[in-house]
């Protein structure tokens, strides 16, 4: 049996997940900007991701549309899995680019129930 290996990040957003897990381990006020926005295309679900750990564990802000966003750690291999209701995977938004630490991007999520970027 052979595990498949999520592809939804690309070596570079790896990298830089895994830096950003390593530099919170040492400081635990580290607050990093996110690094990716994953999306679902036909659902309400988005995540801003910026850590990740060796076992596939990411941390970051989650939303699954339901109007209550929060910080947590979430599965890649889980993500890789998920399907929206028409059956369509998960996808990488090619044009993100983050302007604020992640905290910034929860505290406007909790106010307006949703991720606004």
């Amino acid at each position: 049996m052979t595990t498949s290996v999520p592809t939804l990040l690309s070596d570079a957003q790896r990298a830089q997940l895994r830096a950003n897990a390593q530099a919170s381990a040492q400081d635990p006020r580290f607050d990093p900007p996110p690094v990716v926005k994953l999306f679902t295309p036909d659902a309400n679900a988005t995540w801003l991701l910026s850590e990740l750990d060796a076992e596939g564990i990411a941390f970051g802000l989650c939303d699954l549309g339901l109007g209550c966003p929060e910080l947590g750690f979430v599965s890649l291999a889980e993500l890789e899995a998920l399907r929206g209701r028409w059956g369509l995977p998960i996808a990488c938004d090619a044009h993100f680019v983050a302007h604020q630490p992640l905290s910034a991007y929860a505290r406007e999520a909790r106010l307006a129930q949703r991720i606004l970027a």
